[in-house]
């Protein structure tokens, strides 16, 4: 039995209902965001030109905002959410090293608390998974 099979065995078992609201509330977080940053691209260069790799990188101007509003509709309805997820852990660490990493995480106008807590539920469910409210699950089990 493989790795993923093993974690995708214990995910099925030991997964709360609940944690569907937690899913969704992620996905919804990614998809505002991508929309905050498609109606304002000022804003997302702004945060850009704060590193190092702005010359280098332009067209994360328009890749960035995409990525959360695919990944976010994905992890919403629970279609792919291991690989939503980890397509956007890289932009998230990026976020948090790169961006916010000169910020004070408890300052009154940091920005930094917000992307940690959305790294870290992406990492929970990159290893929990859609849960049995998925369309994964759905699908899984309709194949069967």
């Amino acid at each position: 039995m493989g790795f993923l099979h093993q974690i995708n065995e214990w995910s099925s078992k030991h997964h709360p209902k609940w944690l569907v609201v937690l899913r969704a509330g992620l996905g919804l977080c990614l998809l505002v965001k991508g929309v905050q940053f498609i109606q304002d691209t000022a804003a997302l260069e702004q945060l850009l030109a704060k590193t190092s790799l702005s010359q280098n990188i332009t067209w994360l101007n328009t890749f960035i905002p995409w990525l959360h509003l695919f990944g976010g509709i994905m992890i919403i309805i629970g279609l792919f959410t291991r690989i939503s997820a980890l397509l956007q852990i890289p932009v998230l660490l990026g976020a948090v090293f790169f961006i916010h990493s000169k910020q004070n995480i408890f300052a009154s106008e940091s920005g930094l608390l917000f992307p940690i807590i959305i790294l870290l539920l992406l990492l929970f469910f990159l290893v929990e998974g859609g849960g049995p409210f998925s369309l994964d699950n759905a699908l899984r089990n309709q194949k069967k």
